[in-house]
């Protein structure tokens, strides 16, 4: 019996640290805050309010990461208190509507440290914006009349020399409305490449509005898709230009790189085998969708070899020697 009264205090004295510990790491829990914005375009397409579910869902309840993700929209919320504990904020969302206004706001978090990154639309902003904010934020943003938008099928080259490249694939397939030629920050060796991929003629699907004479001569040429930087006052900010279709989410290695740009713009280390999430069944991919009534599409899943067999766009040559007059 005194021994037992002696060993009693000794495994006390040896667990309680760890509920400490254990409830010390819960209080850290670093929150990320997905702001998504309101439907646009077509079924299938823009869908940000069911690809932030499917990233919040990912970190919450697949990744085993001390973080807590936070989904709100349409757009800008309602309280933006629920950005003011946010390690980072990832806005996907049509041009400038995820910000609804709030640039000194937003400006006030980055100087803090916060972490920021923009999927898509959203890294769009006028030319004055990107240069006053996006720039800084991030170290680039898309600018119209310089930067072009066609879809085209990608084959994604990812800095594996980078915690952003942990458990992706050296290369990953994708069709997407792939930006190209940012206008980036005047010390562009500050901005990390961190996924990169050349359009060229034969792998161009469509050209669209914003095709220009930029996007001419940037053919055969690598740029960056997914570019990093990390704030000289503290902070890291991430742009990625994909996402137009909901389809890139079921490729694990589009989804994973998103997922570890998340962790890294928080300021969490990514793990060595990057960010897990499970793979997406239809049903997964299908899940949140925005409601287009009878013109909902039940999306598959996606074979990247059948992008591949896509016939190249037609070239409007008219159009392009207007260019140069």
């Amino acid at each position: 019996m005194k021994r037992l009264a002696l060993v009693i205090p000794l495994l006390l004295a040896l667990v309680s640290p760890l509920f400490l510990s254990a409830k010390k790491e819960g209080a850290t829990k670093k929150k990320i805050v997905l702001i998504a914005g309101s439907r646009s375009h077509a079924s299938g397409e823009h869908e940000f309010r069911a690809g932030c579910m499917l990233l919040a869902k990912a970190l919450n309840d697949e990744s085993g990461l001390n973080v807590e993700a936070v989904v709100v929209g349409k757009d800008w919320p309602k309280d933006k208190s629920v950005l003011d504990d946010a390690a980072s904020i990832f806005i996907f969302a049509d041009s400038v509507s995820g910000i609804a206004g709030e640039w000194e706001y937003l400006d006030s978090l980055a100087k803090k440290g916060v972490g920021m990154v923009f999927m898509h639309y959203a890294v769009h902003p006028n030319p004055q914006m990107g240069k006053k904010y996006f720039q800084p934020w991030i170290g680039g943003a898309m600018e119209s009349e310089w930067s072009v938008n066609p879809h085209w099928v990608a084959d994604m080259k990812v800095k594996q020399d980078h915690e952003i490249g942990n458990g992706v694939p050296e290369t990953v397939t994708c069709l997407d409305e792939f930006y190209y030629n940012m206008r980036f920050i005047n010390e562009r060796d500050k901005v990390l490449d961190l996924v990169t991929a050349t359009p060229t003629r034969k792998n161009m699907y469509r050209y669209i509005n914003l095709w220009n004479q930029h996007g001419v001569d940037g053919l055969d040429k690598e740029h960056a898709l997914m570019w990093g930087y990390e704030r000289p006052n503290g902070g890291r900010g991430v742009g990625f230009t994909g996402g137009h279709y909901h389809h890139g989410w079921a490729l694990e290695g589009f989804r994973t790189v998103v997922l570890n740009a998340l962790i890294w713009s928080a300021g969490i280390t990514v793990p060595e085998d990057g960010v897990k999430s499970k793979p997406l069944t239809e049903d997964d991919l299908n899940d949140n969708l925005d409601s287009y009534g009878k013109n909902m599409k039940r999306l598959k899943l996606p074979n990247p070899s059948d992008w591949k067999k896509l016939k190249p766009a037609r070239i409007d040559e008219k159009r392009e020697a207007a260019f140069t007059n």
